[in-house]
């Protein structure tokens, strides 16, 4: 295979099936959350394996911005987090957090816990996305918060006063960073913390993450049936040294690669008993006709011979974030493939379920775009495309895999990966191929 760049954009030639073995950058939703939690801790926290993304840099900017030391040293996937014991330093800061989803909602909870006067914007797109259940959930703590543009929306002011406690409900919350970022910032409340979630948790094994990931700083939390979360005032954060895994939503694309061409890639530092969901995308290849292998710290996918890939119809709300790789690898399917319950992609970077159409539609599919998913009926052949990435990261890395299917497909404006995955195109294109 080989990746020609073509200034921002790449054009992949490739031919036969792929073959390798990778390990993916660490991941950028654990990486996030260990640097929240470090942030409130007692004493010092080191990551190791740290995540480069930007939106990690953006965490980490908005961090140091609040007063809490946060280094890299001669290791830049290595950081050191000088926790700030639950006070934070500074009573003022203006933060950007760009494109970054989670720094944004991350950083906000975490301001409420301070005393002064702090800003969070974003990029435009961010200002289209909306915050307002996270909001009316801190504000039923005690939170001092509001817009200073459009309700519901960043950018936000926020009146530091410390976090009262109670009780709050969430009524069906487009992202599940909201439940996140109110349960990593709960045991600094004054009392008791109690959520409630009625009409189910999007990406559920997110969530699932951030309280292993509370649990492995020495916080626990109370669930006992998934809905409703008790984090009881008082608990602190200690320090130590964590391990961060490979980013699994980035091993999907690799995985991908092995499955529409008949190929093997192993993923390593990545097995069944990882801490992110998205490792279940191998379970939906599996279904599709790929065989799946996995050791401790390793995953490999084995992808059919030509044509005996099947389409598959998959409720996706626990991995949306595999849905552009599974419409991708559905291209290479013998019959249509149908993914639903994920109508929150519509408020990612780009509303991802009518960008997924537009693009796939130029390969010579044809896509049924719905309210909560989509239908694709693969073509007989795969034409190459010039296709449109919208600023979405995860855009330019799955349609990576359709240059797989059509060699001389062009990926426009492809630096965007550098939001989760920097050099992502670098390590694809060592994948080998043989013919």
């Amino acid at each position: 295979m080989r990746i020609e760049r073509l200034g921002s954009d790449v054009r992949i030639h490739a031919e036969g099936p792929v073959r390798g073995e990778v390990r993916p950058p660490g991941s950028k939703s654990l990486t996030n959350r260990y640097l929240t939690c470090a942030a409130l801790a007692d004493g010092r926290t080191v990551l190791q394996g740290a995540s480069q993304a930007d939106d990690v840099s953006h965490m980490v900017a908005g961090l140091v911005e609040l007063g809490v030391t946060v280094e890299s040293l001669a290791n830049p996937a290595r950081l050191v987090v000088s926790g700030c014991g639950g006070h934070l330093p500074t009573g003022a800061a203006d933060i950007s957090v760009g494109a970054a989803g989670t720094a944004m909602r991350f950083l906000t909870a975490l301001t409420t816990l301070g005393y002064g006067h702090y800003r969070l914007d974003g990029d435009p797109r961010m200002r289209e996305r909306p915050i307002g259940p996270l909001v009316g959930a801190l504000q039923k703590l005690g939170a001092g918060i509001g817009y200073a543009g459009a309700d519901g929306y960043p950018p936000l002011t926020v009146h530091g006063r410390g976090l009262g406690g109670g009780e709050v409900r969430f009524d069906r919350p487009p992202s599940s960073q909201f439940l996140s970022a109110l349960l990593m910032v709960a045991p600094y409340a004054t009392r008791d913390v109690y959520i409630a979630v009625d009409g189910g948790v999007p990406s559920r094994p997110y969530v699932d993450m951030t309280i292993t990931v509370m649990r492995s700083l020495g916080v626990e939390v109370l669930s006992a049936d998934g809905r409703r979360f008790v984090v009881a005032a008082g608990q602190r954060y200690g320090g130590g040294e964590y391990e961060i895994e490979p980013d699994a939503s980035a091993a999907t694309y690799f995985w991908a690669a092995a499955a529409v061409t008949g190929g093997c890639v192993r993923v390593v530092g990545l097995g069944r008993g990882s801490l992110q969901g998205d490792v279940g995308f191998a379970d939906v290849l599996e279904r599709m006709g790929c065989t799946v292998a996995a050791g401790d710290d390793w995953l490999e996918v084995r992808g059919p011979r030509e044509g005996e890939l099947r389409g598959v119809e998959v409720d996706l709300n626990s991995m949306p974030d595999t849905v552009q790789t599974l419409a991708v690898t559905a291209l290479a399917a013998a019959g249509p493939t149908t993914i639903r319950n994920v109508g929150n992609l519509r408020i990612k970077e780009t509303d991802r379920l009518a960008a997924l159409a537009r693009e796939l539609t130029r390969l010579g599919a044809a896509v049924e775009e719905r309210a909560d998913g989509l239908a694709i009926h693969p073509p007989a052949r795969v034409t190459p495309a010039a296709i449109e990435t919208y600023g979405d990261h995860r855009m330019a890395m799955s349609f990576a895999v359709a240059g797989l299917l059509a060699p001389g497909t062009v990926i426009r404006a492809a630096n965007c990966v550098t939001k989760s995955c920097p050099g992502f195109f670098e390590v694809f294109g060592r994948l080998g191929s043989s013919g």
